[in-house]
């Protein structure tokens, strides 16, 4: 069943999201080559903790840090690690989720290490830009599919790889509710979209095919071509003056 958020709740979602969106943002400043994804992780935990939310990563279905973090062609969930430094050159994903005041918020975007590659920077471009051509589809009256269709013809008409396995999805008391927000569909299909829905519209792109494999630590996703891929993520809340993106720090 679908959650409809009241006025209030939408308010306190708000907060949890300016807390989860304040966290990306600092992680995405602090990055630099050299640096450890634990020491990444920690920066966010720690600006969650301090304003007095938890993460809603951290220990849910057992993951063992605040953030997850994946770098080129990790895809999404790569566990921070002591042993893993970034370098210059890396594009690194950082999804961060903050629970406070009873409810979620969840944000994810996809860093560039110093200087990158041409074709790096090109993804990099194109999945943020399906990310907001999804948040507009995402109107009163539409339903699931047009949001959907939006960021599958954005990007599969450039000739990227749109992973299958893995999609948006509702969010509120709960890190995950209904409705699931594939990033691929067809137009006019799908649950309605009607005022009070909230959920998280994630395109996962890869430079080339959009299969994927989960690695031996059974968290860390990656492209199976070995390809980069980007994922950016925004929680969106329904209203009749068109959808509000939480997550905005």
């Amino acid at each position: 069943m679908i959650s409809i958020k009241s006025s209030t709740d939408l308010a306190k979602m708000r907060q949890a999201g300016l807390i989860a969106g304040r966290a990306l943002k600092l992680a995405g400043e602090s990055i630099k080559a050299g640096m450890t994804t634990k020491a990444l992780d920690k920066i966010v935990h720690d600006y969650i903790i301090s304003c007095g939310a938890k993460p809603s990563f951290l220990g849910y279905g057992g993951f063992p840090a605040s953030a997850c973090i994946s770098i080129n062609n990790e895809v999404i969930h790569g566990i921070p690690s002591q042993k893993r430094k970034i370098a210059e050159g890396d594009i690194v994903s950082v999804d961060v989720g903050a629970f406070y005041n009873g409810f979620h918020g969840d944000t994810c975007a996809t860093f560039a290490c110093g200087k990158i590659s041409e074709e790096a920077q090109e993804l990099l471009d194109v999945t943020k830009a399906s990310l907001y051509e999804g948040i507009a589809a995402a109107k009163i009256g539409a339903r699931i599919g047009d949001v959907s269709h939006a960021v599958e013809e954005y990007c599969a008409s450039r000739g990227y790889g749109i992973v299958r396995n893995y999609t948006g999805h509702g969010i509120g008391r709960n890190l995950h509710e209904e409705p699931e927000v594939p990033n691929f569909g067809r137009a006019g299909h799908g649950p309605r979209i009607v005022a009070g829905m909230t959920f998280c519209i994630e395109p996962m792109i890869n430079q080339k095919g959009d299969a994927v494999k989960v690695l031996g630590d059974g968290w860390t996703v990656i492209t199976s071509s070995g390809s980069l891929s980007a994922h950016f993520e925004h929680t969106i809340a329904i209203t009749p003056d068109g959808p509000v993106i939480m997550t905005e720090p």
